[in-house]
């Protein structure tokens, strides 16, 4: 008898193991919260970004989030703009990473690399791994005519802006910026490993692909044929068009998140929830709650 039910005991720990189970997790996301103590242009509230960015932490931290990403432009111009906000960023009790966006970049040259450093990046484009999931951070400011901090990174800024000039682009606007060769060609090994790691793949950049806009990164196109052959890449997500938008190509779900900064009386921010073949983005105030099916 003892020897019946220990088999029957080890039968079930057999047939539970082989099941394959997955563990869902959730992030916060935000973007644009481009605070500076600066009047308001563009429908943008400057002086309000501290509070909506305090309002929007004491929500994420009521969550067991495994982390907490903001899509760039996390200040406008100054680097005194970054010392107010920054203890506010740092009462997260998740983890938190930090995507390149133009207005991060608004400060004087001396000032450039030590944003970099005061946002706790080590790299400018970096990735990292969630469960199953490898995400692939972006410096669409890699080439550009702000973000850029040497002079081959300029000649390169200069070359790739005219090499476009002729095409009649609705994005080739100043203010926008580019991804350079060597940070392609690490986009391909981090797409590999990927591959070989059995991961899907989640981009997150300042600047969109889709839709085609004036806030679309210049070469897009190369961006595109290098992902097309890599069925893993499931999402995009950026910011830079505060008025959000969403596009489904090729089952990739190109996801722009709302500005925080923009309007008088509401903020813009999210929860997104990974589950095995869903993303749940669960929006507060002005951004849209969606299901993303993952194929």
């Amino acid at each position: 008898m003892k020897k019946f039910i220990f088999l029957v005991l080890l039968l079930v720990l057999i047939i539970s193991c082989s099941k394959k189970t997955y563990s869902s997790f959730k992030i916060g996301i935000i973007a644009d919260c481009q605070y500076c103590d600066c009047e308001v242009k563009w429908d943008r509230y400057y002086k309000k970004s501290p509070q909506r960015l305090k309002e929007a932490i004491a929500i994420l931290n009521k969550d067991s989030l495994n982390y907490t990403i903001h899509l760039g432009d996390f200040i406008d111009q100054k680097m005194s703009s970054l010392d107010s906000i920054l203890p506010t960023w740092n009462s997260l009790k998740s983890t938190s990473y930090h995507v390149l966006g133009n207005h991060d970049f608004d400060v004087s040259e001396a000032h450039k690399e030590k944003i970099i450093e005061k946002l706790n990046l080590k790299d400018r484009y970096y990735s990292f791994v969630e469960r199953d999931w490898r995400f692939i951070v972006l410096d669409g400011n890699d080439l550009s005519f702000y973000g850029t901090t040497s002079e081959l990174k300029k000649q390169q800024t200069d070359s790739l802006f005219n090499s476009l000039e002729n095409k009649n682009l609705p994005y080739l606007k100043k203010w926008n910026g580019g991804l350079s060769n060597t940070q392609l060609n690490w986009i391909r090994s981090e797409l590999n490993k990927a591959v070989q790691e059995n991961q899907k793949v989640g981009f997150y950049c300042h600047f969109p692909i889709f839709p085609i806009d004036q806030h679309t990164i210049w070469n897009r196109e190369q961006f595109l044929s290098l992902i097309k052959p890599y069925k893993n890449v499931k999402l995009f997500f950026n910011g830079h068009n505060h008025a959000g938008a969403y596009q489904l190509v090729d089952n990739v779900h190109y996801l722009t998140f709302k500005g925080m900064v923009d309007t008088e009386k509401t903020s813009a921010f999210a929860k997104v929830k990974f589950d095995k073949d869903t993303v749940f983005v669960e929006g507060f105030h002005r951004e849209i709650s969606r299901k993303l099916i993952i194929k």
